[in-house]
């Protein structure tokens, strides 16, 4: 099945290696790795299923949205949470990896479907807003970023641009949640445009940011996180149930439907 999506797709299964490796938080990394064929078709909210050791273990690969392109090398952002993840995050330069994608659907980044865009995550849910912010700023689309977590430890912002940060207990920038951050960026700098919200994070932050745009109208769109071992629909591993346009719940796979849903699909 997977050498049949390969013929048929702009997926491919790429033989690489890390060519560069930094920290960006906590227990957290960016890998750069050259998949000239991925970075030329990737679009923001996709990710990639890596393989990050040359043994059977672990079996399945490991998905990471992408976090930037530039040539032809893509990078993701990795924090580690258990063998897969420390095993990437461990690695040396020129290690060899085997790198699936790009996978899944991308955020609507149509210029003409409003005038500025939010980018508002929590935790690793940055992952994906610095490709996202790049593309943005190509097209001429003025954006903000809005990154909020626990504390501030937890706020992942390197490489963002136009950055506001909130914080639960205070320790940086505004003392509350990312959504209240939201809430008051809406109440002073946005003066009537086009809004349209783009977030990724835990899944509690993105049902109650689903909930508030929902109820103020605006558009949105969510970057969901699961278990996607094959990236392709055959793992079934990665189902979730989301609301369906008559409000009746349904289960869908994301790594085929996903990740990038609208947020209305996702609200209580």
């Amino acid at each position: 099945m997977l050498a049949a999506m390969l013929q048929s797709s702009t997926i491919r299964d790429l033989k690489s290696h890390v060519t560069g490796i930094r920290p960006a938080g906590q227990d957290v990394s960016i890998i750069s790795m050259p998949c000239p064929e991925i970075a030329a078709t990737a679009r923001p909210g996709n990710f990639v299923n890596i393989k990050v050791s040359s043994s059977d273990q672990p079996l399945l690969r490991r998905p990471f949205c992408i976090h930037n392109v530039e040539g032809e090398t893509i990078e993701v952002m990795v924090k580690n949470v258990g063998r897969g993840t420390a095993m990437l995050c461990e690695a040396s330069c020129g290690d060899n990896l085997l790198v699936l994608g790009p996978l899944g659907n991308a955020f609507g980044t149509d210029p003409g479907e409003f005038d500025t865009a939010l980018l508002v995550s929590g935790g690793i849910g940055t992952a994906p807003m610095r490709f996202l912010e790049t593309t943005l700023a190509a097209q001429g689309t003025p954006f903000a970023n809005l990154v909020g977590g626990r504390s501030r430890t937890d706020l992942l912002t390197a490489g963002l641009s136009n950055v506001s940060t909130a914080t639960d207990d205070g320790s940086e920038g505004f003392h509350g949640n990312v959504v209240q951050l939201l809430d008051r960026h809406l109440a002073t700098e946005t003066d009537g445009q086009r809004i349209k919200v783009f977030a990724c994070g835990p899944n509690p932050m993105l049902k109650a940011l689903a909930n508030f745009c929902k109820e103020r109208g605006l558009a949105c769109e969510l970057s969901l996180e699961s278990i996607m071992g094959c990236g392709i629909g055959i793992c079934y591993g990665c189902m979730v149930e989301l609301k369906n346009a008559d409000g009746e719940k349904e289960s869908i796979l994301l790594c085929r439907e996903g990740p990038v849903i609208d947020g209305t699909r996702f609200t209580a």
